[in-house]
């Protein structure tokens, strides 16, 4: 059973959000690649452009925007970490195998606890790395 929020911090969502210069290959990578689904997006919306994409159902979700004269993003480290947790191993081969097969292989994580936890690592368009770990995660 799910806990609730804290009655101090009633949140109903939350939503992750970067900019990016690769707007359109960032959402090849994480819907066609990694399988999220695009839950809405904006035209020249004050100059930006941009999309959400989540689970449908799941109030967690990633944002990116891109803004008409660019949007530059400080270059990530190799430990800027999204970490989903699957529980089936045979789904995460299958994701790394569509994504290799897209140009994004498996890269050498930053910290080796990953590896060491049988987690497979993926720099997305921008070098963010997406960590696709085995196991049900915390809680």
């Amino acid at each position: 059973m799910q806990e609730a929020w804290p009655e101090a911090l009633p949140v109903a969502q939350v939503r992750i959000a970067r900019p990016t210069d690769n707007l359109q290959e960032v959402e090849r990578f994480y819907c066609q690649g990694l399988g999220l689904r695009k839950l809405g997006g904006f035209e020249n919306h004050n100059g930006y452009d941009g999309f959400m994409l989540g689970l449908p159902g799941f109030p967690y979700h990633l944002e990116f925007t891109q803004h008409a004269h660019g949007s530059p993003c400080p270059a990530p480290t190799k430990d800027n970490l999204l970490v989903l947790y699957i529980p089936d191993p045979a789904s995460i081969k299958r994701v790394v195998q569509r994504l290799a097969s897209m140009g994004y292989p498996e890269v050498e994580p930053e910290n080796p606890y990953w590896r060491e936890k049988g987690a497979t690592t993926i720099a997305d368009p921008d070098g963010w790395r997406l960590v696709l770990m085995p196991g049900q995660g915390i809680g």
